[in-house]
């Protein structure tokens, strides 16, 4: 098969699937992965379809992929993930934040849940757009492109006029003393908003997270009503938080 109609061919299967492998389209062409990821990088520059970790995605979807090859922490986060999931509930209304751990917590939302999420991180935003039953409310503003985040006080104002029963807090960092601290001025101004406007607040950290603190406060242990992390609850380095009122998943 000649080069453009291996290239017709990846564009079509990408129109059907948004993502396509190296190792599949190889098995499929019957030529050498080594060929397809010269294809692959020829396309990408054409700006056809953009190349990631193992194949391609479209270019419809570069707006939201996120590389699960460098989200690190990957199984920690999975673990956090499971357990949040069990605190959402039918008719709920949450706000979900930013991060990584966030994005793995919103991939393991059942697709059968019926509940409004407010974010203002368009790759939480789309990846909730294949569940049916979420009405997903993005508040948006100017646009950070490397995080594909919305800042700004556009967001700010957004979060002042909502009230949501819990909002869910990708953690920079946390102390049983400081609380939740971050190092974004920007996006600490946005997670402050989104604390006072929710019934709960759900701390998502894996435990490299614990004790740490960075420039700008979030909220204090008090304002904190669960913590959620990869470690059994009875570990001894999460005594201090229970110790501060937080419940402990």
């Amino acid at each position: 098969m000649q080069k453009d109609e291996r290239q017709r061919f990846i564009l079509e299967k990408l129109r059907g699937d948004s993502k396509v492998a190296t190792q599949r389209l190889a098995d499929q062409l019957m030529v050498s992965e080594d060929t397809i990821r010269r294809d692959l990088n020829e396309m990408s520059q054409k700006g056809l379809l953009t190349k990631v970790h193992g194949g391609a995605v479209s270019s419809i979807q570069k707006l939201y992929y996120y590389n699960d090859n460098v989200i690190r922490d990957q199984r920690e986060k999975d673990v956090i993930a499971k357990k949040a999931v069990s605190l959402l509930s039918d008719g709920m209304s949450v706000v979900i934040s930013d991060g990584t751990t966030n994005l793995a917590f919103a991939r393991n939302i059942p697709k059968d849940l019926k509940a409004t999420v407010f974010t203002y991180c368009l790759p939480i935003a789309m990846e909730l757009t294949e569940h049916p039953g979420i009405e997903i409310v993005f508040l948006g503003g100017r646009i950070e492109k490397k995080s594909m985040v919305a800042l700004g006080l556009d967001v700010i104002n957004k979060f002042s006029e909502i009230y949501v029963d819990l909002c869910f807090l990708g953690t920079g960092s946390i102390g049983h003393i400081e609380g939740i601290t971050e190092g974004s001025y920007d996006v600490s101004l946005i997670k402050r908003k989104i604390v006072a406007a929710s019934d709960k607040v759900v701390s998502l950290a894996t435990s490299n997270k614990l004790g740490l603190r960075q420039s700008y406060s979030i909220c204090k242990p008090s304002d904190i009503s669960i913590l959620v992390t990869e470690l059994d609850p009875n570990r001894s380095e999460l005594l201090p938080f229970s110790d501060a009122g937080i419940r402990l998943l």
